[in-house]
């Protein structure tokens, strides 16, 4: 049986203020149709991109050899490049990948939602730069989807990909934290660090991994702040219904609280929010599935949350570059699921 790398202690931190302000949340699209269409290249010169949770923004070109666990997931049969390259992931065993869910898990041309076939896409590993000649390129023996994931919310977005061979190029694992140690990563003002080759300032693409510096913040917070902006939005057109009906402000009152109380949080408890106070610096398109790494005291990292969701700057743009937070999958609540698929496969 393989056994998870998991760690259960954790460095001091100091825990800080968070000062914000909200943005609307992004559409879903599939980031491997994107890619696997062939045409990106030419539709970044005219689009400012469509998703988010793909991008490191305010980041800064890592040093070669840095962030040895971190993969790319790309379109099979191509070389390596920025165009071919849709998602990231993190090597958790000499065989297993951990990513995103929605990285593997899309509608097809019926509307249907289905998982990827290991055949149509590849992993990348053991070279900061996506680049033809540079690093190993790795087939995927299997896709295994967390089974409470579904394509229309990013609520479980977790995935593990068995590797068809151990890489052939210089990698290293990354370590996991268990429950109790999950919450104490889960922390405001935990410094952490998120790394990809997604899109950069100005919707550019890039071969260079990039990594940005960055820190966890409040759930509640950025639950808050999303809730503030998106009833904000919501407020014109409730605005126009009330004098529709003609309500007082007492019934209309008591409406929009019953309205509001009835909106589920855009974080969930599956969910860690990380960012900076000034904003600018997050991830964003194709960063999705890669790792959100905290510091130790011994110089090691953990992987304490999985790139998973943004915000976006509009309708049909790509993640906003002064955004406040992103999305991050909380894999400390995941250990069994992970130690039960890796044990059955």
């Amino acid at each position: 049986m393989f056994k998870l790398p998991i760690a259960a202690s954790l460095a001091c931190v100091t825990a800080l203020p968070l000062w914000a302000e909200g943005e609307r949340p992004v559409k879903f699209t599939s980031p491997f149709a994107f890619a696997a269409s062939m045409a990106k290249a030419e539709r970044l010169k005219t689009l400012e991109g469509q998703l988010s949770g793909a991008r490191v923004i305010g980041g800064e070109v890592a040093a070669d050899g840095a962030w040895p666990w971190q993969v790319a997931l790309m379109v099979a049969g191509h070389p390596a490049s920025p165009d071919s390259h849709f998602c990231g992931g993190s090597m958790l065993l000499d065989q297993w990948v951990l990513t995103a869910a929605h990285c593997i898990h899309m509608q097809d041309d019926t509307g249907v939602f289905r998982d990827l076939e290991p055949g149509q896409f590849e992993v990348f590993l053991g070279d900061n730069r996506l680049e033809p000649g540079q690093g190993d390129m790795v087939p995927i023996e299997a896709v295994f989807r967390h089974p409470s994931y579904v394509g229309t919310s990013f609520d479980h977005d977790i995935a593990l990909l068995k590797l068809a061979r151990p890489p052939e190029a210089a990698y290293q694992t990354i370590t996991v934290p268990d429950a109790a140690f999950g919450d104490l990563l889960d922390q405001p003002g935990v410094p952490t660090t998120v790394t990809g080759w997604g899109l950069i300032e100005g919707a550019e693409h890039t071969a260079a991994m990039h990594e940005a510096r960055i820190q966890m913040l409040s759930r509640d917070d950025c639950n808050t702040l999303m809730l503030q902006a998106q009833a904000e939005e919501a407020s014109e057109g409730f605005r126009y219904a009330v004098d529709t009906f003609g309500l007082t402000d007492e019934d209309a009152q008591a409406v929009w609280d019953n309205l509001i109380g009835r909106v589920r949080m855009p974080l969930s408890e599956n969910m860690l929010c990380a960012g900076t106070f000034e904003g600018g610096k997050t991830s964003c398109q194709g960063d999705s599935g890669g790792p959100l790494v905290v510091p130790l005291d011994d110089g090691s990292y953990i992987q304490a949350g999985v790139v998973s969701w943004g915000l976006s700057a509009g309708p049909e743009k790509t993640c906003a570059e002064n955004a406040l937070f992103s999305a991050y999958t909380r894999v400390s609540n995941y250990l069994p699921w992970l130690q039960d698929t890796i044990d059955a496969n």
